[in-house]
């Protein structure tokens, strides 16, 4: 289906405290921008993001609720050249310390003003800060990595098998190494999770929206919100873990 990876959208409870975070630390610009009645959409990504590139959506509603963050998402990636620097120019701003590169060689984490982890990982393509995955835990591996090749058409794109835990990447075989992948992260302990509500979805991008959603549903996807109830623009099912994608066209 060439169901590239379009965003990630997370909630926020102050949009101009998370729009300054994320331009002023990651270099991200504004990309885009939904005012509705009652909340913000804005799409942030670096200056030269690759046109497959994926963007962080930042949803800001309008009545001041507060989020849970729960345990079901775990973070979203970005790259850069070199994570020990990088983490330390962060630190000289002000960031918070979290998980410092001496305590993870190859990697590192911070957190934006809500509480979204965000790893920092060691790449040589795409800009820098540009989103390199969105981790999701998952509580049936098996079962995870059956929705996203047979309803999304997505193949595996890296594996991490650790004492306690898996790491499965899969991404859009058609996409370029600049995209985004989805990682899944398995725990061998039978824990189950929480999606909270901090996080909102993934999405990812299709030619034809109809004909997409057609293709989904003959491959039994849920059918949470078809692109008629969503004013034919988009359309939303969930993976097998409850986590929601939103369909969008190009």
């Amino acid at each position: 289906m060439g169901l590239t990876l379009d965003h990630t959208m997370i909630r926020v409870e102050d949009l101009d405290e998370s729009l300054d975070w994320y331009t002023t630390h990651l270099g991200y610009e504004e990309k885009g921008r939904w005012e509705a009645e009652t909340f913000t959409n804005v799409f942030l990504g670096p200056e030269d993001v690759h046109e497959d590139g994926a963007l962080l959506e930042l949803t800001y509603n309008h009545d001041g609720r507060t989020y849970d963050m729960g345990d079901a998402w775990g973070h979203i990636a970005v790259r850069v050249e070199d994570v020990t620097e990088a983490y330390h120019e962060l630190m000289d701003e002000g960031v918070d310390d979290y998980r410092p590169p001496e305590e993870n060689p190859g990697y590192a984490f911070v957190k934006d003003p809500d509480g979204h982890e965000i790893e920092i990982v060691e790449r040589d393509h795409g800009a820098r800060y540009s989103l390199d995955h969105t981790m999701l835990r998952v509580e049936d591996a098996d079962a995870a990595i059956g929705w996203y090749a047979r309803k999304l058409g997505f193949e595996p794109a890296g594996r991490w098998e650790a004492d306690t835990f898996a790491n499965y990447f899969m991404a859009d075989p058609d996409a370029a190494q600049e995209a985004m992948t989805v990682e899944l992260t398995y725990n061998y302990d039978g824990r189950t999770y929480e999606l909270g509500d901090a996080w909102g979805h993934i999405a990812a991008r299709a030619d034809d929206l109809e004909a997409t959603w057609e293709s989904l549903l003959t491959r039994e996807a849920e059918d949470y919100r078809d692109p008629e109830s969503c004013d034919y623009n988009y359309a939303f099912t969930k993976d097998a873990d409850g986590h929601e994608v939103e369909i969008v066209t190009s």
